[in-house]
């Protein structure tokens, strides 16, 4: 292992619903912030079950819309995390970096271009030429493939990023996603035109991340 690099564990949750993800995060965001031993940065994967996700930047939702998405069969959480309206569900590969940024590098706007930099270069592994806007998430053209949304305090990351793999863009239908009027989603195996599952993104999301936040992966099987 070269000197200097930070090693980051990888913990895989498997499909989990978005309430059990979050306590997850905040037991490890506690772990960081008590300091009372050496604590590993962990990036958190999983699948979620349907849910419907507004951030800090949402006014109150509507009590009627927050009722019609729950009766589509998805669940509704207000969140800490920065960003408007999103969908998590089956086929998307969601990453939750638990990282101090002072192993890193103390910005949070150096935070979120390097996630931004991570899913551009995993989709050119794909041959998916991807990009940023002044709207937040990665692009392929007008059409957005993977949501950005994070939480940082006291240089402790949170939240993370949302990857359309072969998720069922349906979901997306009932919403504006991010709030960002006359723009569309997209996923890999739509401009792959082929099924593109999170497991076949998992390793190529691994690489990026390593590649861009310049560290070292440790597979943990039993990090929760």
């Amino acid at each position: 292992m070269a000197l200097g690099k930070t090693t980051v564990r990888v913990v895989n949750l498997g499909r989990i619903s978005y309430g059990q993800a979050l306590q997850v995060q905040q037991k490890h965001v506690r772990q960081h912030l008590d300091k009372s031993s050496e604590v590993p940065n962990t990036l958190l994967l999983c699948e979620h079950y349907p849910v419907y996700t507004i951030g800090i930047r949402q006014a109150p939702y509507p009590a009627k819309e927050e009722e019609r998405l729950k009766g589509l069969g998805a669940e509704f959480f207000r969140t800490n995390r920065g960003g408007l309206i999103t969908f998590h569900g089956p086929g998307q590969l969601v990453c939750y970096p638990i990282l101090d940024l002072g192993c890193f590098k103390k910005s949070v706007r150096w935070y979120v271009c390097e996630l931004e930099k991570t899913v551009i270069r995993l989709c050119s592994k794909f041959g998916i030429k991807a990009a940023t806007s002044p709207d937040t998430g990665v692009w392929v053209g007008n059409n957005k493939i993977c949501a950005i949304g994070i939480h940082c305090g006291r240089y402790i990351t949170s939240h993370g990023i949302a990857l359309n793999c072969n998720t069922d863009m349906r979901w997306f239908d009932n919403i504006v996603p991010c709030g960002i009027v006359g723009k569309g989603v997209t996923s890999l195996s739509l401009e792959l035109s082929r099924e593109v599952t999170t497991a076949e993104a998992t390793p190529r999301l691994l690489e990026s991340f390593s590649e861009t936040f310049n560290c070292h992966m440790l597979p943990d099987k039993d990090g929760t």
